[in-house]
């Protein structure tokens, strides 16, 4: 009689998931060596010796690497910690914007380490600096700053008039039932729930060729009430969709097998505060794609039409010859 062989854990709910992956640990204050393209150990370490450390796991993707609205967020997790830590008396500063480079693919099989440069703190505004490790090389290269609350002019832009989240049919729902492991992962395993606006673009760029796209999106379910957590699960969900509009201007879907599509950057401004377990609706738009990349700018309104956030992405978009 042979014992019985372990059995695989069972996979935790994606929101539960995601929860996790952004819990980070504190390793402590470190240099991380690094190495450049060649191999080679790079003559700098990445950070200075005050540099703090935290380490994270990743989700499971169909493809093996790691989604990049993932690493956005546990970088903007990392950094939010250590201002959090921060005596300002006038309460805990919240992030306003971010810019980062993806740099290489992540493997999703081994944890990521995230140096966090305290690079200032000032009267009003702490700036960070993240550098995402993997392999003893960087995936990603972000800056970002937070700010204290304060008054100031205060005008926004309209929200597009666009139907409502109710009655749309969600990625979910679209792919729920179809045997492939793409189509598995979207319906069973995403925490974000996304409703497109007009046709899904897994499936169908739409009769017209325009550079715009709209999508609502929400957590899947509640979130705890912490507004760096907030900030770091709508800078997840700001990467599913947001090159989109390059696609559709030209008739193309991500199932198209002659697309080849990375994300080379991504920038975010902050603006008002967010619950990014509400609905808010992502407006994109492209105004230009050349020499193999794509620009997409978003806005995203929560559901009354207060605009909480604007996304800029610019992406490799190839379309390989058959």
């Amino acid at each position: 009689m042979t014992a019985d062989a372990p059995s695989e854990p069972r996979p935790l709910p994606p929101l539960e998931d995601l929860l996790e992956v952004l819990t980070l640990e504190d390793v402590g204050t470190a240099h991380i060596s690094v190495t450049d393209v060649r191999g080679h150990d790079a003559a700098e370490s990445i950070g200075a010796s005050s540099a703090r450390v935290f380490e994270g796991r990743s989700q499971k993707m169909p493809h093996g690497r790691v989604f990049g609205g993932q690493v956005l967020a546990q970088c903007v997790m990392a950094a939010g910690i250590t201002v959090r830590d921060l005596d300002t008396g006038r309460g805990a500063r919240h992030i306003h914007s971010l810019h980062g480079y993806f740099m290489r693919p992540g493997d999703d099989t081994l944890p990521i380490r995230f140096a966090v440069e305290e690079m200032r703190d000032g009267n009003s505004f702490s700036t960070r600096r993240v550098h995402a490790v993997q392999k003893g090389a960087p995936i990603m290269s972000m800056t970002c700053s937070f700010q204290d609350r304060a008054g100031g002019l205060d005008h926004q832009g309209t929200m597009p008039a666009v139907p409502g989240p109710d009655g749309l049919v969600s990625l979910a729902e679209a792919f729920r039932g179809v045997d492939h492991p793409g189509a598995r992962h979207i319906s069973e395993s995403r925490p974000i729930e996304l409703r497109p606006v007009e046709s899904n673009m897994f499936l169908d760029a739409g009769p017209e060729q325009v550079a715009t796209n709209h999508v609502w999106m929400r957590a899947v379910e509640r979130l705890p009430d912490d507004p760096l957590l907030h900030a770091a699960v709508l800078a997840y969900s700001s990467d599913y969709s947001l090159l989109e509009p390059v696609l559709r201007r030209h008739g193309l879907v991500w199932t198209d097998r002659r697309l080849r599509v990375a994300s080379l950057d991504h920038s975010m401004w902050f603006h008002r505060d967010v619950r990014a377990d509400e609905w808010l609706l992502y407006a994109q738009q492209s105004p230009s794609a050349e020499s193999g990349r794509g620009l997409s700018i978003g806005e995203i309104y929560s559901q009354d039409g207060t605009l909480v956030a604007t996304t800029a992405q610019e992406g490799m978009v190839r379309v390989k010859e058959s």
